[in-house]
């Protein structure tokens, strides 16, 4: 199955930060925002999205408030790009070659900045993600190169490369 494929039949949509997506899950069970102090809102128990990347784009480095699981699913592997709370840059493999130090699942940290590209040429990479509390796009920040940049300026390579603007 090519990708054209994968993202008709489930039918996703163009992420925000490139890419595709689709929600796949959406407890019903919902946490009052009292018990949310960080975040603005009541929030689902969790959600869980389909995410599909192409070698001919990327995801940008972005954060949320939530921790993010990653999950493999098929097609190459993935580079999870983190930018973590002390500053420390890590590339991450999600895929299926565990013997040479791939992952299949993967977590990000809450309000790590990350982004995504796929290591293949002429590839894509599906994968799942699965964030508690639920994903809401009022957690979502999307870097602005610049400001990233000044941020952290030992980084500022991968950060060109990784943001649109």
């Amino acid at each position: 199955m090519n990708y054209q494929d994968l993202v008709t039949k489930l039918n996703m949509l163009p992420h925000p930060e490139g890419g595709y997506y689709k929600e796949e899950y959406r407890s019903k069970g919902i946490i009052p925002n009292k018990s949310l102090p960080k975040f603005d809102g009541d929030r689902s128990y969790c959600t869980s999205i389909y995410f599909l990347l192409t070698s001919e784009n990327f995801s940008g480095f972005h954060k949320i408030k939530q921790d993010e699981i990653w999950h493999f699913y098929s097609g190459s592997p993935l580079a999870v790009h983190v930018i973590d709370l002390d500053g420390n840059y890590m590339k991450h493999l999600i895929g299926m070659d565990i013997e040479n130090g791939y992952l299949p699942q993967l977590t990000v940290p809450a309000n790590c900045w990350f982004a995504s590209s796929v290591e293949s040429n002429n590839g894509y990479s599906f994968v799942g993600c699965t964030v508690a509390p639920g994903f809401d796009f009022n957690d979502f920040e999307l870097a602005k190169r610049d400001e990233l940049t000044n941020i952290y300026p030992k980084h500022k390579e991968i950060i060109k490369a990784l943001t649109r603007g």
